[in-house]
């Protein structure tokens, strides 16, 4: 299999030599890097070329890298049952620099687009509703971001007295406490200063 896959690596890199950048084999894995002006020509050849017949996009994501200078990488994951193949295809960009959509290509997108948006904060340009799937409509930032606080901005409950959902700044409140390391059923681990009583 894997020199099956050596084998359409090189085919899509020769007929695509403009747009794609790196063709690779991590794992036994075809991951093919392009430009990010180019997603749609790649995927359009993937999806309609007779030796490739990439027909269902299983899924859009994103890989945030903050120490880079193009921060993230949106990650689309393709299936040809035809050819009983996968193909991962990847592109690099900045922050501020959206990424065409690819819902005039698979329709499947629209969601999964609509996702990397709301946890990333990459932006689709031509994407038809490009809004929140997985957060609040009010929600501020983008969870999925390493420079995301872990805890967030806001919590949100239910007030009794106002009938309504009310939003609060996060407030972490931790006691200190005094763990026991004794373990019910081995009695005292190695190390521990009651060992020694």
């Amino acid at each position: 299999m894997t020199q099956a896959l050596q084998d359409l690596g090189d085919y899509i890199s020769s007929a695509l030599s403009q747009e794609v950048l790196s063709v690779a084999l991590p794992k036994g894995e075809l991951v093919i890097v392009v430009r990010p002006g180019a997603i749609g020509k790649v995927l359009t050849f993937l999806r309609d070329d007779s030796n490739c017949l990439f027909k269902q996009l299983m899924d859009i994501t994103a890989v945030d890298f903050p120490e880079r200078e193009q921060r993230f990488e949106v990650v689309y994951n393709l299936l040809s049952l035809k050819q009983n193949q996968r193909i991962r295809v990847k592109l690099k960009t900045q922050e501020e620099q959206p990424v065409p959509t690819v819902t005039g290509i698979f329709s499947s997108a629209d969601w999964f687009e609509r996702e990397v948006w709301d946890m990333f904060g990459i932006v689709f340009t031509d994407h038809p509703d490009l809004r929140r799937l997985l957060t609040d409509y009010g929600f501020e930032g983008h969870p999925l971001r390493k420079d995301f606080p872990l805890t967030g901005f806001v919590e949100r409950r239910y007030d009794d007295e106002q009938k309504r959902v009310v939003y609060e700044p996060v407030k972490l409140v931790q006691d200190f406490r005094n763990f026991d390391f004794l373990s019910p059923w081995e009695g005292v681990l190695p190390g521990d200063e009651k060992a020694k009583g």
